[in-house]
């Protein structure tokens, strides 16, 4: 069975974090310079820059995952991924509900446009996306799966805005795909300290705010073809 390279965390220059040359386009150029095959979009808080980027995927051997890196109210990192642009509209509605009216300051967190195929600026969220939602883990949990999507704690190993840092372990009825870890996470080491994760997938992601950071912590997945469904049930298994 065929093995596709993954790379599911990447920010474009929509996340204030994001530098200004991650655009969509320029993530897919430098992804497929590295081989990837799948490639997870996951900006903070926000999805609008997805379908840009499939639109630059397109007639190109590249899938796009479409999804956001949501920030809990325990301020937990955890990335979500949909099947479809209906799925995606309806948890960026989610997400508009629940994201606290804290306004960004582009001097001092960065910029948060969204631009279209021609680089022009089509719209600057004016409130600040790595704000914690007033909504939970298991809230948001829940809300991904009844839209269909995929549940992911993200860079669970990191001792900042992770599940584990910020309750010290992960609620036994939280439901979830797998759990991401960074580039210098210990698979081995997490499973002594935390023993329930002995049978849950990992999964890598660069958590990419620059264009050199793409492609430096992936995985593979094993399946026939490139499609929202495989890839779930690839990660599952």
């Amino acid at each position: 069975m065929p093995l596709f390279k993954a790379d599911f965390h990447n920010h474009t220059l929509l996340s204030p974090c994001g530098d200004l040359d991650m655009t969509p386009e320029s993530i897919i150029d430098e992804a497929l310079r590295h081989g990837i095959d799948i490639i997870g979009i996951t900006d903070h808080n926000s999805t609008r820059h997805c379908r840009l980027a499939e639109y630059y995927s397109k007639n190109r051997n590249i899938f796009v995952l479409c999804g956001a890196e949501v920030t809990t109210q325990e301020e937990a990192h955890c990335l979500a991924f949909f099947p479809n642009h209906e799925k995606l509209d309806a948890f960026q509605a989610f997400i508009d509900a629940h994201l606290p009216d804290i306004p960004n300051n582009p001097d001092f967190f960065g910029d948060q446009i969204q631009i279209d195929e021609e680089m022009n600026i089509i719209y600057e969220e004016p409130r600040l996306l790595t704000s914690a939602l007033s909504a939970s883990i298991e809230d948001i949990e829940k809300e991904v799966h009844k839209l269909g999507g995929i549940f992911i704690p993200a860079h669970i190993d990191k001792q900042k805005n992770s599940v584990l840092s910020q309750l010290g372990f992960i609620p036994f009825d939280l439901n979830y795909e797998a759990v991401e870890i960074s580039k210098n996470g210990d698979p081995e080491q997490l499973l002594k300290m935390h023993p329930y994760l002995k049978n849950k997938p990992f999964v890598r992601g660069s958590d990419a705010h620059f264009l050199n950071d793409i492609g430096t912590n992936t995985c593979h997945l094993e399946m026939e073809t490139r499609n929202f469904d495989a890839i779930k049930n690839s990660i599952k298994k």
